[in-house]
């Protein structure tokens, strides 16, 4: 028996079954629920055994699954010594330091992504970095183009100018997906100089022009579209760190939350809330927020009201 705090017993122990194979990379780890029960402990203690593991890089949250073993390539060993150190290599090229980056926020979230947490996965001293990137801010400005570099928009463009703007905003969308840390990066007043994000905008702005719009106004619009985007998709990484600090899934946490929304809609006051509700029952299989169908259904109607919207002509 170790003098260990309990979190640090249980966070040992998942690690232990991750070592030995028990749990491997992709499979769901119990969830903080589970945890709490098989340690007879607070929920609290056993929250905070997954966030030092995922802290590690050990576990990652992922949307609608959980709490899972980190993949191989994740750039963490999944089982480390107790003070142990990333080897030394040589010093990292530009690209290979803003791949890690972009890997780190990837399985752990933007909080996660700092000069020494970069370099303690490179191996390296932190000071080596500064030699690629100023600061913390040109680093996110630096992932957020590497990130849209991946994506790069077609050359073969529709004609019409509403396909044009579906063809940048999906592919928004699909980086968004990729990359849910994106959406967290800077404030829409706060605009990054990405020459890669700044292609999706050239698109919209070139579409919007040719609808026959003035300037300002399709600025306006492009960052409308812009915000539509990065607005449904702070929810994946939202969605993410929820589902892995209550240790449930959607479908748990909507099955726990289901008597007092039942309640609500039965009281009487809410009478639009009860209708809703009530045809959500008579749905076969019953009804999914589904993050893409929300995203296909607002680009829908932002554009058709860009479609109604005076041109600088009229």
């Amino acid at each position: 028996m170790t003098d260990q705090p309990p979190y640090a017993a249980i966070a040992a122990d998942l690690r232990r079954r991750i070592g030995i194979g028990e749990l491997r990379p992709g499979d769901r780890v119990p969830s903080t629920r589970q945890l709490a029960r098989q340690a007879g402990v607070a929920m609290a203690t056993a929250a905070k055994a997954l966030t030092v593991l995922r802290n590690e890089g050990v576990v990652v949250a992922r949307p609608r699954s959980g709490t899972v073993v980190a993949p191989a390539t994740a750039g963490t060993d999944p089982t480390p010594a107790e003070g142990s150190r990333p080897a030394s290599g040589s010093e990292p090229t530009r690209d290979r330091l803003l791949q890690t980056a972009v890997a780190l926020a990837d399985a752990e979230g933007l909080t996660a992504v700092s000069m020494r947490a970069v370099a303690a996965r490179l191996g390296v001293s932190p000071m080596t970095l500064y030699r690629h990137i100023r600061d913390k801010d040109d680093l996110l400005a630096s992932m957020s183009d590497a990130a849209f570099a991946e994506s790069p928009l077609p050359t073969d463009l529709p004609a019409g100018w509403r396909e044009r703007i579906e063809v940048a905003a999906r592919g928004l969308w699909a980086v968004h997906q990729r990359h849910p840390w994106l959406a967290h990066v800077t404030p829409l007043t706060r605009p990054l100089a990405a020459p890669s994000l700044l292609a999706y905008s050239e698109l919209m702005l070139a579409a919007l022009l040719d609808r026959g719009l003035d300037p300002i106004t399709a600025f306006d619009l492009n960052v409308l579209l812009y915000n539509f985007v990065t607005g449904i998709a702070i929810n994946l990484e939202a969605e993410a760190r929820a589902a892995a600090a209550s240790g449930l899934s959607d479908e748990e946490w909507i099955t726990e939350q289901t008597p007092d929304l039942d309640a609500l809609a039965g009281s009487g006051r809410y009478p639009a809330f009860a209708t809703v509700l009530s045809a959500m029952g008579r749905l076969d299989g019953g009804y999914d927020l589904v993050l893409d169908r929300l995203f296909e259904l607002g680009l829908r109607h932002l554009l058709d009201g860009i479609t109604l919207t005076p041109t600088c002509q009229n």
